[in-house]
């Protein structure tokens, strides 16, 4: 049996949705982590090397990082249809979007919070402006990430911004598809 080690209010939130809108037979186990204002704290109970969440433990398979669980759960539970799999149309683009998240957003937005700015950053990643006009782009050629289907995409490059809200600056394209995202994932997790 596959088991997610999460802490509520947390990034790994976004996973749990999935798990739920997959139907998969994940065991959720809850953890204690240490919060960014300094509050909690490493959960013994936590496998994952660092004490963070999400974690996935599936036998002798560990799978760290949201990115990577998402598309590990998609591709073993394909009938839900929330990623591409191999050799399927879009299979590149997920990946790229998953790849995307991890390599491009979640650090521009980290550094963001973090006030740090400094030329190295914007010629290796990019800067904010840059990464929602990306987002914007792909937006105005379809509903999703991926053109007509909604993913499990979708809902990590959303996550952010339904996070941090108005915090996060964003046009009209980018602002619709996170409202999408949140019904969508709202009424397939009801």
């Amino acid at each position: 049996m596959l088991t997610l080690y999460h802490s509520p209010q947390s990034r790994s939130d976004t996973v749990v949705d999935l798990v739920r809108m997959l139907g998969a037979d994940v065991d959720i186990r809850e953890v204690t982590i240490r919060r960014q204002d300094g509050s909690g704290a490493q959960d013994p109970a936590n496998p994952h090397p660092e004490k963070k969440v999400p974690y996935l433990v599936d036998g002798d398979e560990h799978v760290r990082e949201r990115g990577a669980i998402m598309l590990y759960l998609t591709d073993k539970y394909p009938q839900a249809k929330l990623g591409p799999l191999a050799g399927e149309a879009g299979r590149g683009a997920y990946l790229s979007w998953l790849a995307y998240y991890q390599g491009v957003m979640e650090p521009l937005l980290i550094l963001q919070w973090a006030e740090v700015s400094h030329p190295v950053v914007t010629d290796g990643l990019g800067d904010m402006e840059r990464m929602l006009g990306t987002l914007a782009t792909r937006l105005r050629q379809g509903p999703w990430l991926l053109g007509e289907r909604f993913s499990a995409a979708d809902m990590l490059l959303s996550s952010p911004f339904q996070w941090f809200g108005d915090a996060l600056p964003a046009g009209p394209e980018v602002r619709d598809w996170v409202d999408r995202c949140a019904k969508q994932v709202s009424a397939q997790t009801a």
